[in-house]
């Protein structure tokens, strides 16, 4: 009986381990059921759209905290049907390899820089893609069936002395009508 209480024991802390592994690999889906949809484009292109920056002196980006080349594009959203008030499209941006400071982190050769998306052309408040939210920006008036809103996106060094090289940097985006 002796050897047997080891076991059961032993048992024990291996199936409530084995439970507790389980709990903490859960997957959770989202969606969106909404009244309609429109069509998505992205600086007029509905297909893999490209976002160029302007070449920039690695001086812009010399100093701690610098930002340089800010440059718009344009979300636009058509074939909605908006009936009795204001539709408000907001647009959530995810990034596929964010720095602990929220920005795009680079694959190109370019060293101590990364991209930043802003909510606006102003380029007045970033977008932090650290912590996923969906942005307002497109607001499609009622009898109105397109829409469209100005983004931003510009380099920017977090500490300095940023090398020069090519920068490539890629978000994925959603639309949400709620």
């Amino acid at each position: 009986m002796k050897a047997l209480l080891p076991v059961v024991f032993g048992t024990a802390a291996l199936l409530s381990g084995a439970a507790f592994a389980e709990s903490t690999n859960t997957i959770t889906f989202k969606g969106e059921i909404t009244e309609q949809t429109c069509s998505v484009t992205v600086n007029g292109s509905d297909a893999h759209p490209v976002v160029l920056l302007p070449t920039i002196s690695k001086s812009e980006l010399k100093d701690a905290a610098s930002s340089a080349g800010l440059t718009t594009f344009t979300m636009g959203v058509s074939g909605c049907s908006v009936d009795s008030s204001t539709l408000e499209i907001k647009t959530l941006f995810i990034g596929t390899n964010v720095t602990s400071s929220g920005n795009l982190a680079t694959s190109g050769s370019a060293t101590n820089v990364e991209l930043q998306l802003l909510t606006d052309a102003s380029g007045s408040t970033i977008i932090d893609l650290s912590n996923p939210m969906a942005v307002a920006g497109i607001s499609i008036p009622a009898g109105e069936q397109s829409g469209e809103h100005d983004y931003a996106v510009r380099y920017f060094s977090p500490t300095g002395n940023a090398t020069a090289g090519d920068v490539v940097a890629a978000v994925q985006y959603a639309i949400s009508y709620l």
